[in-house]
């Protein structure tokens, strides 16, 4: 048996706020936790700190949200929630449920925080648009919410925290991964040029130039219009953000034999090297191009082609000592972009080749440990997003 309220009824709500920047009495030394989207984005949805905090002094007289309220953002960035389970308040993006005194022997905190991914959806669905979006705040506390017996909510809870804990230590696996992944390629590309000059220096190592071991040959224009379902595969720029990795044999773009004909191909082995985008980020990323057929590649990108091991290449250019160096390089602008010659002139260590494959074969046992491990993380996400809306699906009586 479950009985619905009006979310009105099940909590009390009540607005964030931040308090004035001018009164520096209100932050300096604060110690009281104040939440923003910031929060929920770095540390989840079940929160017991914030980033910032306030004072005493700035407390309202309504008083803090008290432990175990719900934080829903209904402006801006509308349909994401948190549970906060210690005293505090939040800002003005945000409405807070308290659980009404009377309902507190008979709602559990994490089942109503579970019953949320539910209202975040519903608030995607019904924004008022103008100036700041925002939630319509009349059916916002209309909206039906469950109450099923206790020991419902308790089952319920005991199985999507069964989840959310499984969830958390696959996310917690990955990242213990990319730290150990980034300690070595810094090992092994050094963290700085400075250090990779103090190790030349010291004999340790031979240290060349990209111009030193290859050569630069930038892409030529095409366009997404020009791109088809099958033919000659093509790699475009933009794909180079979101598409590939370190290293790949396919593309998921590819151009007519006709459009291909007067552009310009990297073959196996090249290094296919981002020269331009809209941020810096990802600006002199390389992909080794791996496939059998050659691959036409855009005016945004350079083909490199070189002697050495093209993952070692790949893998370098993903090192803190390699974007340091070009980042002096980049030219900002609405489009940023790196020429040839300055990508050139980046130092780079050169091993030998058995012991370029060496280190390759240590950091693909990473990529393919990290790759499975959010392999297991997609799969274990949808499972309990599929058991959190069967579990929380109640048939609402007319």
């Amino acid at each position: 048996m479950v009985e619905w309220k009006k979310l009105e009824e099940v909590f009390e709500l009540r607005n964030g706020y931040t308090p004035s920047k001018n009164h520096p009495e209100f932050w300096e030394g604060g110690t009281i936790p104040w939440f923003r989207m910031e929060d929920i984005r770095q540390n989840g949805h079940i929160l017991d700190d914030s980033i910032q905090h306030i004072t005493p002094e700035s407390i309202k007289k309504s008083g803090l949200f008290p432990a175990n309220t719900i934080i829903v953002a209904t402006t801006a960035t509308i349909g994401e929630h948190a549970l906060v389970i210690v005293d505090s308040l939040a800002n003005q993006r945000f409405t807070a449920l308290i659980i009404r005194k009377s309902l507190t022997q008979s709602v559990l905190p994490r089942f109503a925080y579970y019953c949320c991914f539910r209202l975040d959806n519903w608030c995607k669905n019904h924004i008022h648009q103008g100036g700041f979006a925002s939630v319509d705040m009349e059916g916002f506390k209309k909206f039906p919410f469950p109450i099923p017996s206790l020991s419902e909510q308790t089952r319920i809870v005991g199985i999507l925290d069964t989840f959310t804990a499984a969830i958390e230590n696959l996310k917690e696996q990955i990242a213990q991964r990319r730290k150990q992944y980034e300690w070595y390629l810094d090992k092994a590309y050094f963290s700085s040029k400075l250090e990779l000059i103090n190790a030349l220096n010291r004999g340790l190592i031979q240290v060349k130039t990209l111009d030193d071991v290859g050569s630069f040959t930038r892409g030529r224009r095409f366009v997404r219009t020009d791109i088809v379902s099958d033919g000659i595969p093509c790699i475009h720029y933009g794909d180079m953000y979101t598409y590939y990795g370190v290293w790949t044999e396919k593309t998921p773009t590819y151009l007519t034999k006709e459009k291909s004909e007067k552009l310009r191909f990297a073959k196996y082995g090249d290094v296919i090297i981002v020269g331009a985008g809209e941020n810096d980020i990802d600006i002199g990323v390389g992909v080794a191009w791996l496939g059998k057929e050659n691959v036409v590649v855009h005016d945004a990108c350079y083909i490199f082609e070189h002697n050495m091991n093209a993952k070692y290449l790949s893998y370098f250019m993903r090192s803190n000592n390699y974007h340091q160096q070009i980042r002096m390089g980049v030219v900002d602008g609405k489009i940023c972009s790196i020429s040839a010659k300055e990508l050139g002139r980046t130092l780079i260590p050169v091993p030998s080749l058995s012991e370029q494959s060496r280190i390759v074969s240590i950091l693909d046992t990473f990529e393919a440990s990290i790759q499975n491990l959010e392999a297991q993380l997609k799969e274990r996400e949808k499972q309990y997003e599929y058991y959190r809306n069967k579990l929380l699906t109640f048939e609402k009586a007319e």
